[in-house]
């Protein structure tokens, strides 16, 4: 029994590097960075039937910091035109977070700013946002839960067919 138990390496020991090596993420922090609202057209707006048409744009950036830890800023901005030019508010909110990512590879690193991390800020924004609009004096808005995996692979597969069309595009002297 001592002879097979020299040969191979103890649980605990592989256990110990494996886990040494797995992917770590961990939130540090949850911060508002920046939040705006206007209404230019207001109090006139508030006289006209409230049938809004919003449109929503989201966009994520990161930045890596120190020590194994990155910000990611989830940016959403909502624009809700009454009547075509008509602009009944115009609302952006920053929610930002630090996060500690350790073993990851770039590829794993730009899967984990680009996914998981706007998904955990999300509720966050989401909210941040409707107080806004509530406070601004308009009915709440609550945003639909966003599918940040798709939306990746979506600009993943944008930005490699304009890498494509940037390597055949012919060249000028």
């Amino acid at each position: 029994m001592t002879d097979e138990n020299q040969d191979n390496p103890q649980p605990e020991q592989a256990e110990g590097t494996a886990a040494e090596q797995q992917v770590q993420l961990r939130i540090e922090k949850v911060f508002l960075k920046d939040a705006s609202f206007e209404s230019p057209n207001s109090p006139e707006v508030f006289t006209k039937q409230w049938q809004p048409n919003l449109s929503v744009d989201i966009n994520t950036r990161s930045a890596a910091l120190p020590d194994d830890r990155h910000e990611v800023v989830l940016t959403i901005t909502v624009r809700a035109n009454v009547e075509e030019d008509y602009l009944g508010f115009l609302v952006e909110v920053q929610q930002a977070g630090i996060f500690f990512v350790k073993n990851a590879d770039p590829a794993q690193l730009s899967q984990i700013a680009g996914i998981a991390c706007p998904t955990t800020l999300f509720p966050y924004a989401r909210e941040s946002l409707d107080n806004l609009v509530v406070k601004g004096g308009f009915p709440a808005i609550q945003l639909a839960q966003v599918n940040f995996e798709a939306l990746y692979v979506q600009a993943m597969q944008e930005r490699q067919q304009q890498q494509q069309e940037a390597a055949s595009a012919p060249t000028t002297h």
